[in-house]
């Protein structure tokens, strides 16, 4: 699970529009899946978004594919970094998938 806080409000929608259109897509490519991004309702600058792993062996290597990768070090890195005014990320096992809403 990784939570977003941004700058300002319009700066979440502009870190949001780069993540659907670019990021997201880059994340698909190397089979990665996503879930989000959700908006908090009590906060206009705070995203979530959740990213799907095969194994902790193949996350570091799928996440260290984007990271290296061209569009990261190129683009998204220097326009989505200085939005944030803070992220944080929290590594979830679920065993047993992400289940059904109770």
């Amino acid at each position: 699970m990784r939570v977003g806080t941004s700058n300002h409000a319009m700066q979440r929608t502009e870190f949001l529009e780069l993540l659907e259109s670019k990021a997201i897509p880059e994340h698909h490519k190397i089979a990665m899946k996503i879930l989000g991004p959700f908006l908090s309702i009590g906060d206009d600058d705070t995203f979530f978004w959740m990213r799907a792993f095969p194994d902790p062996e193949r996350r570091d290597r799928m996440r260290d594919e984007f990271y290296v990768g061209k569009l990261w070090k190129e683009q998204l890195e220097e326009k989505l970094m200085p939005i944030l005014e803070k992220y944080d990320v929290v590594i979830v096992d679920a065993p047993n998938g992400l289940g059904e809403w109770r």
